[in-house]
């Protein structure tokens, strides 16, 4: 970026703004995130909201750009491991320098390996926050191991500022994706994942984070990614029992199926 710090940010999103005769936007940030950055991908997320406790039930965008960034946001999210989950966790910037090394595959035994195997070899996630409250995870991936450089590094909490403002400027508080179709698709696909949660929970008569814990074991152990798990529990295709809950998380007891709700529209499950 030639023109460092906060000046050279709100230039980079601006240039991309006006080539499209538009207001800057999320998309623009991530966008120029990106290319600032020399990225492989970068995205912007709210969906690590009830991976961490938070029990509110709606659908949480994901703004990605690159495909592969944009399946390791995935990956995390269904996993619940991974730089972008201790960021949003710990309200603090998580990097990952080589996701190759013994301590990022301590740290995330599942998450690492993969993020190599697709040719990401560092990670850098920054929270997004206002006060105390996390509006979402901005995340960089790159393909080459080795640390951010401090102007970089600079660089990219600006950006995070700036998708605080932005995020808190758009209507309704969120942007259109970098790829509008993929993008809706990824979040409605989350969607179906905290509506999955509620109704596993009230099955099984357990806490959402107990809840989703047995969505995620029952896609881990079957090799399914958690967003199509959800949206079989939706279609009411597939229901979770107590065998389903990992170790450590026992069920209360069960209500029937009838009493959690009509199930979604068939129109309102989006295949990948």
């Amino acid at each position: 970026m030639e023109q460092a710090g906060s000046v050279g940010v709100w230039t980079a999103i601006g240039a991309l703004a006006r080539r499209e005769a538009a207001p800057a936007s999320l998309r623009h940030a991530v966008l120029a995130c990106a290319q600032s950055l020399g990225a492989a991908g970068a995205v912007f997320s709210m969906g690590y909201g009830l991976s961490t406790g938070t029990a509110g039930i709606r659908g949480e965008p994901l703004l990605a750009c690159g495909a592969i960034a944009g399946e390791l946001e995935e990956l995390q999210f269904t996993l619940g491991e991974g730089p972008g989950v201790d960021a949003a966790a710990g309200r603090s910037p998580v990097l990952a320098p080589d996701l190759a090394d013994a301590s990022a595959r301590s740290r995330w035994p599942a998450f690492a390996p993969a993020a190599v195997d697709h040719g990401i070899r560092a990670m850098f996630a920054f929270p997004v926050t206002a006060g105390t409250a996390l509006i979402g995870v901005l995340g960089v991936y790159r393909a080459q191991a080795g640390s951010l450089p401090r102007q970089e590094l600079a660089d990219a909490l600006v950006f995070a500022d700036a998708m605080l403002v932005l995020a808190l400027d758009e209507p309704g508080g969120i942007a259109p994706g970098v790829d509008d179709s993929h993008d809706t698709a990824l979040a409605t696909r989350r969607a179906h994942v905290h509506q999955a949660t509620g109704m596993v929970a009230a099955q099984l008569n357990v806490p959402m984070t107990d809840a989703l814990a047995a969505l995620r074991a029952h896609a881990c152990t079957r090799g399914l990614r958690l967003s199509d798990v959800a949206a079989d529990v939706v279609a009411r295709r597939v229901r979770l029992s107590a065998g389903d809950m990992p170790p450590g998380h026992a069920p209360l007891g069960g209500i029937s199926p009838d009493d959690a709700g009509p199930p979604a529209p068939p129109s309102s499950i989006v295949p990948d």
